[in-house]
């Protein structure tokens, strides 16, 4: 990473040594009335300001402008919170000496802010490592670190989730990322408050406030798919489109998720499984076959023995058990899924291998 000045933006000003405490506070101040609480995602904001404010809060840190943006209005906005915000900075040693100074430049940020800093490494070598590698790490990081973690994601991230999800044939659940309150398991929560805003909103509104920020060199090579559909794709969709595009992702992101909950609604209130996690096959007659596949999905996730398979091969017992006929299909090492009297159920695989 560089510093925006660096990248282009005459009007950031550089950074080099730690702000004082009070011209850093005044300058998350000026943001925040760039950046009221009323241009904040709504979702967000009422979970803030339930049961959620009682809570400890992290922000995921990069020293990008959206974390960094993030973690000012956050301070600003929410100074009762101030004592317990922390901020989880994830080194992925990918970028060598400019990755070591992302991590100094946040660690004086968060020093300026009195906001408790905490570092990650991926360690071992990863050089070769993918998208999908290094956002888990980064996101098993989080998880060891705090239960609410506040990420940077804006408008301009939507529209290329969306694209890179559409490539991979992803349904109404996959679409609908990411969200602005995204239940986590063991009772976590990840929260998106800038999905209101596009990355040029943010961009501009640090700039006028005089705050600098960190700019990741390697976003601006075309080595992984969302880089490219960044520089290449977007532009050109926008172009064609001659509206705004990216709010039209916003809405129909918002849209999806308001489907996908319904459709995991309706399956709630089916009561599908019965009392050994059998599926009753019954009850699913007649329906959608979106309802089949999310069955069969929650089905797939109860069985702690079951393999992972393939779409061809989950797409095969789908069709399989909406035909209600017995059948047997492989899950892997550890069994099969077979019908019973139209129950599906999960019959482990009693041959021992030597």
């Amino acid at each position: 990473m560089r510093l925006a000045r660096e990248r282009g933006n005459p009007r950031a000003p550089r950074v080099r040594t730690a702000p004082q405490t009070s011209a850093l506070a005044e300058s998350a101040a000026r943001l925040a009335t760039l950046v009221p609480r009323s241009r904040l995602d709504p979702a967000v904001l009422a979970w803030a300001d339930g049961p959620g404010r009682n809570r400890k809060w992290a922000v995921a840190f990069s020293g990008g402008a959206d974390s960094f943006a993030l973690l000012l209005l956050l301070w600003a906005h929410w100074p009762g919170k101030r004592r317990t915000l922390s901020a989880l900075h994830f080194d992925h040693r990918l970028r060598g000496a400019e990755s070591r100074a992302d991590a100094r430049f946040c660690r004086r940020m968060c020093a300026a802010l009195r906001v408790p800093f905490i570092v990650g490494r991926w360690e071992g070598a990863h050089g070769s490592a993918g998208e999908a590698q290094a956002r888990a790490a980064r996101m098993a990081f989080f998880a060891t670190h705090a239960r609410v973690v506040w990420l940077g994601h804006q408008q301009d991230d939507i529209a290329e989730s969306m694209l890179m999800r559409l490539a991979r044939g992803s349904g109404t659940g996959g679409l609908a990322a990411p969200r602005p309150v995204q239940p986590m398991p063991g009772g976590r929560v990840h929260l998106r408050p800038l999905l209101t805003l596009k990355k040029a909103d943010i961009v501009a509104a640090l700039s006028a406030a005089g705050i600098a920020w960190r700019e990741d060199s390697s976003n601006a090579g075309p080595l992984f798919f969302r880089n490219r559909i960044r520089s290449r794709v977007i532009p050109a969709w926008q172009e064609a489109a001659q509206r705004d595009a990216l709010a039209g992702a916003s809405r129909s992101r918002a849209l999806l998720e308001e489907d996908d909950a319904a459709l995991e609604g309706w399956v709630d209130d089916m009561a599908l499984l019965d009392t050994d996690d059998g599926l009753m096959l019954s009850r699913l007659a007649g329906k959608p076959a979106a309802l089949w596949r999310r069955a069969l999905h929650r089905w797939l996730l109860a069985q702690p023995r079951a393999g992972e398979l393939s779409r061809q091969a989950f797409d095969a017992l789908l069709a399989a058990i909406r035909c209600g006929a017995p059948t047997r299909h492989s899950l892997g090492r550890e069994g099969f899924a077979v019908v019973r009297k139209g129950v599906l159920a999960f019959a482990r695989n009693r041959k021992r291998t030597s």
